[in-house]
């Protein structure tokens, strides 16, 4: 009985170290083509190619993503230095398989390397997991620092307070803050922990030992902070000599009561859906919810329950991105009675709810919903499906004596996890397509073409212009990593013109003046936004402008090069 035992736990751990690798193979090969996604696109590798030819940090303030936290945009300029932008897609996923490790050496050594192998494949396949994986975004970093900071402060609670390991989990921390703005949610969180931790079970409460106590959980508490800020102080520093708001564009009211930057030195509304009210108009994401959506009331109270069902890639109303259900469907069974395999299991388990719970919940309100930004919630979550997994076996044995249909139904659960996350993976690689680009079927440049048409306009640029040309680029969606020249991305500028002119001549004099000699724009957002937002005289205006002064010299797929005459 023990040697089939043994046999049947080694075919387990075999197949799910396959499961694994297969993931980790299928997402290296959806990560081998161009960078077509938007925000690599706007500033993951936007902003280091810029900074490779003007200068390190120099300052870009039409881009205010060039303000944010960038460690892994830094890590992305060595590759760029060697005109590579698919090595920056592996360096994100490293930072994956870096958290699926982390999570497999928890569960193994909580549970059983069986559950670690899963929790690892679980998490490494989950959809949205999958996604940034295949992408040269950063969130994977701060998903990889923020779970070694979480799960280093519970090695520091077990271990009965060493300082190493709270010193361990406050520079991760840091690390976290220096990956995305995402993790002051963390350092919040993590910080609160920290007294908590500190005082759990302490029996000295209204004694001058309880106050000692106390006072030292507060001072931990400090040094938590204070050692997460020092290694993030870099970019504060910077950003408070640039604007005189360490944190900036965040809160940049607070620290800037008198400021009023010039209308010309912000980036525009220059999106792929310029009627979309959530990304600006002064509106509450919840009116969004309501009047864009058309969401009911109850609808939005339940969004934290409903990113777990009903996500969707690159569609807002549903959250951008998908997860799995099971993260939600498996939390309720670690609540069934039945034995602990650790003593110190159940705190853990309430350190990764509160976590979880609290890190969604201010996501919730803070901004309209997108799963990527509560993406540090999933490897917790990952660990608390797979302990309540665990938990239903054990609470199925102390009913049933029937272990082989016991074990049949954990391991037909932990199938269809992985199947789900598997369906995913198979749509996106048919959408994503990389043989044909790997196998050399199609050039570089047609895979761009594929996903991005405007590239077409843009590869002429680069190809044609002269190295002196100044283009505004409208409706764009901000992307500018393809662009040799830098372009001038800002609606603003033409609305500018339009509304100090009262002749065709002074609207080209006041384009001329910023020294633009070239008009790249999107047709459909475009006429959409000539319709609601010029009045009949500028709608003229402009028109006139276009037929006497502009030159059609480029079109391809919705996007035009004008020249300025």
């Amino acid at each position: 009985m023990i040697h089939r035992k043994d046999t049947v736990i080694s075919l387990s751990t075999v197949a799910l170290g396959f499961c694994t690798v297969i993931f980790i193979l299928v997402i290296l090969v959806l990560s081998s083509v161009p960078p077509v996604s938007r925000d690599a696109l706007t500033h993951h590798l936007a902003v280091p190619k810029i900074w490779l030819k003007t200068g390190m940090f120099k300052e870009l303030p039409s881009i205010p993503f060039s303000y944010y936290p960038m460690n892994l945009d830094l890590l992305y300029m060595i590759p760029l230095s060697f005109g590579n932008d698919i090595i920056p897609k592996y360096i994100h996923f490293l930072f994956a398989l870096g958290t699926a490790w982390i999570v497999f050496k928890y569960l193994k050594n909580r549970v059983s390397i069986n559950y670690g192998f899963l929790g690892a494949a679980f998490f490494l396949s989950i959809p949205i997991i999958v996604k940034l994986s295949t992408t040269a975004y950063v969130d994977l970093g701060l998903i990889f620092f923020s779970t070694a900071a979480l799960l280093s402060l519970l090695k520091w609670n077990e271990k009965r307070h060493k300082l190493k390991y709270l010193i361990i989990s406050s520079v991760c921390c840091g690390l976290t803050l220096g990956a995305k703005y995402n993790g002051l949610i963390t350092l919040l969180l993590l910080s609160c922990m920290v007294p908590v931790l500190y005082l759990r079970g302490d029996t000295t409460k209204g004694t001058p030992e309880g106050l000692t106590m106390q006072l030292r959980a507060l001072g931990l508490g400090l040094v938590f902070v204070a050692i997460s800020l020092l290694i993030f102080s870099p970019w504060m520093i910077r950003n408070y000599v640039l604007t005189g708001n360490p944190i900036y564009p965040l809160y940049n009211r607070l620290f800037n009561q008198q400021s009023d930057p010039e209308i010309g030195d912000k980036p525009s509304n220059d999106t792929e859906n310029a009627n979309d009210k959530s990304e600006g108009g002064g509106w509450s994401h919840f009116a969004v919810r309501k009047v864009v959506y058309g969401e009911s009331f109850l609808q939005t109270t339940t969004i934290p329950l409903r990113v777990f069902f009903e996500g969707h890639d690159d569609d807002p109303k549903y959250f951008d991105g998908k997860l799995n259900p099971f993260l939600l469907l498996l939390l309720p069974f670690i609540l069934l009675p039945g034995r602990s395999n650790d003593s110190s299991v159940n705190i853990e388990v309430k350190v990764l709810v509160f976590f979880s719970f609290f890190y969604l919940l201010i996501v919730f309100f803070q901004i309209d919903m997108r799963i990527r930004w509560i993406s540090p919630i999933v490897p917790p979550m990952v660990v608390l499906s797979v302990y309540g997994l665990q938990k239903l076996q054990v609470f199925l044995q102390s009913i049933c004596k029937r272990q082989k249909m016991i074990k049949g139904i954990i391991i037909s659960i932990g199938i269809v996890m992985l199947l789900l996350n598997a369906n995913y993976v198979y749509s996106l690689y048919r959408n994503v397509d990389p043989i044909p680009y790997i196998t050399g079927q199609i050039s570089r440049d047609d895979y761009i073409r594929k996903f991005r048409p405007e590239y077409e306009v843009i590869r002429y640029t680069n190809h044609h212009l002269h190295s002196n040309t100044s283009m505004l680029c409208l409706f764009m969606g901000n992307r500018r990593y393809y662009f040799d020249k830098q372009p001038i991305m800002n609606v603003n500028v033409l609305k500018r013109a339009l509304s100090s002119s009262h002749t065709i001549d002074q609207v080209r004099s006041r384009l001329r003046d910023l020294n633009i000699t070239h008009i790249i724009l999107r047709y459909d957002l475009f006429a959409n936004w000539l319709e609601n937002s010029l009045d009949p005289t500028e709608r003229a205006l402009l028109d006139r402008f276009f037929f006497m002064h502009t030159t059609k010299i480029r079109s391809y797929g919705g996007y035009g090069l004008y020249e300025l005459m």
